[in-house]
């Protein structure tokens, strides 16, 4: 009986070893195709606050910051706040802010932040949740910069200094 449960314990140890080996592979086997998929501004499609899609091909060319956002997120709601205030130092930069939010609250975060009739300001509803799988957003506020050529520069999770940005944006 002692040696019946032995075995069991035995087999039970080493499934746990081999799932759990095999988890970390495959987290590190994602990490490493994220990555590959981001250094360029990866497809998407989105919609703007008037219900237009809005894709990748889209953008303009040069430098482009993405903001990934919440309404409700304090953190957020703070960098919007950084963010206007040195909105002139950011002439040459377009800026997107996405949020899987509908558009009348994100429309409603633009305007409490005025931050809505910027021509370098762009808000964009995420309608299917995807914006972070594609950029591999696991935190809001997050930021993704790009420079003109779609080549990622850098990426920032949680509260970002405006100093932090000005340092990364040619």
């Amino acid at each position: 009986m002692r040696k019946n449960i032995k075995i069991a314990i035995g087999i039970v140890l080493l499934s746990l070893v081999f799932f759990l080996g095999y988890s970390i592979v495959n987290r590190l086997q994602h990490k490493k195709t994220v990555a590959a998929r981001i250094q360029q501004i990866p497809s998407f499609s989105f919609f703007t606050l008037t219900g237009k899609e809005f894709t990748d091909a889209q953008l303009p060319k040069k430098s482009i910051i993405f903001v990934y956002f919440n309404s409700d997120c304090d953190y957020c709601q703070s960098e919007a706040v950084k963010i206007r205030e040195h909105i002139n130092d950011f002439n040459n930069i377009q800026w997107v802010f996405v949020s899987f939010e509908n558009a009348t609250k994100i429309e409603n975060f633009a305007s409490t932040y005025k931050l809505n009739n910027r021509e370098n300001v762009l808000f964009l509803e995420d309608k299917k949740a995807v914006f972070a799988t594609i950029f591999n957003a696991n935190t809001i506020p997050f930021i993704v910069i790009y420079d003109s050529n779609k080549k990622l520069l850098k990426q920032f999770k949680g509260v970002t200094s405006i100093k932090s940005l000005l340092e990364v944006v040619p």
